[in-house]
């Protein structure tokens, strides 16, 4: 009879004698939400779960799309609310602290550390000195270690130090391509420093016109390296809300619908989108693109200028007009919901309007 191979003592001296190997899988145990149901479960699979820590995640798009308040609004708040300390690297400038507890943000130092970078090295040098005293210091913590999440708002704006000398000098020529390699190595070496730890990086980043006609979606810029490297991207872009909260349209633009479509996961089925109103007033409807998620898939079915859904625990059936689905009714439906993912119409085949960019 062979005698079984013990692979315990190798395990040991192989993790011991190599940085950055280690053993074992690092699935998520800790998930944030977007904010919005339907976001989160073409993400995740999951209504309520969004983005994962130990990973890292981006969100591109056009300027107004609805990047900062997702990710530094929405996901910042859920993140507090959960325990997880937030250090946010501010490279625009642009995330005051008014905007932010607006938000429900706790901008206290005991809750959020801000840092104002410029630098893609300086965001590096940030993320691995802290990982090195985090793992130093919580090396026996187990799942008492902090939770924490890293939020770059924005990839797109962070220089290389050849952007800064040419700027010096008044010489204007670009960076020769060395930021997509820069981005690229930032987002690498972050994967693997906190894939081991309840700790996670959430981007966004800009996105531009594709010049290609086979290949007509939105480029997101910097480079394709990090986006490989990157385990959730999500694309963004605007267009005009003119619906009410009773989805009657009107002439005036009331806010924005935020499109957004997950060009890759690697929990659920990726290229699916869903819209998100985000009127001027009230912010974000956490609700937004469920029902169409619903009727696509046939959960609904369409009878007269009403819609039912029989419920799967009690048969009971509910036959609503449109604009009466929402709240308690579409939870309801996520509560009874199994583990299929849906399929969703893709948003950029509708006409609605797009809002020009900035």
């Amino acid at each position: 009879m062979t005698r079984p191979i013990d692979f315990s003592k190798f395990r040991k001296s192989i993790t011991k004698s190599i940085t950055g190997i280690s053993s074992g899988f690092n699935d998520p145990k800790t998930w944030i939400s977007t904010g919005n149901y339907c976001l989160n479960y073409l993400i995740s699979g999951d209504f309520y779960k969004g983005i994962p820590l130990s990973k890292v995640v981006c969100f591109a798009g056009e300027s107004g799309s609805g990047k900062s308040l997702i990710v530094s609004g929405n996901i910042v708040k859920n993140a507090q609310d959960q325990g997880i300390f937030i250090v946010l690297l501010d490279s625009e400038n642009a995330l005051d602290e008014d905007w932010l507890q607006a938000f429900g943000v706790d901008t206290s130092p005991e809750k959020l550390l801000k840092l104002g970078v410029s630098m893609i090295d300086d965001v590096a040098k940030i993320i691995s000195e802290f990982m090195k005293n985090y793992k130093s210091e919580y090396a026996e913590a187990g799942d008492e270690a902090p939770k924490v999440l890293f939020v770059i708002d924005s990839l797109g704006m962070l220089l290389t130090p050849t952007d800064v000398a040419q700027f010096e000098k008044g010489d204007m020529k670009g960076d020769m391509g060395r930021k997509p390699k820069a981005l690229t190595a930032l987002v690498r070496n972050t994967v693997n420093l906190i894939a081991e730890h309840d700790i996670g990086l959430v981007a966004t980043n800009h996105t531009y016109a594709s010049q290609d006609m086979f290949d007509p979606d939105d480029k997101i810029s910097g480079g394709q390296g990090f986006v490989y490297a990157s385990s959730i991207v999500v694309a963004m872009r605007k267009n005009k809300l003119k619906e009410n909260d009773d989805g009657i349209k009107g002439p005036n633009v009331l806010g924005i619908k935020s499109v957004c479509k997950v060009v890759k996961s690697r929990y659920s089925k990726p290229f699916e989108s869903v819209k998100i109103n985000v009127p001027w007033e009230g912010g974000m409807d956490a609700y937004s693109g469920l029902f169409d998620l619903f009727l696509d898939a046939g959960i609904f079915v369409k009878q007269g200028n009403r819609y039912k859904y029989t419920s799967k625990v009690t048969g009971e059936e509910i036959l609503e007009f449109k604009k009466h689905w929402k709240g308690d009714k579409l939870d309801v439906v996520m509560s009874e919901f199994d583990d299929t993912l849906l399929v969703c119409t893709d948003p950029a085949d509708s006409n609605e309007e797009e809002i020009d960019g900035e």
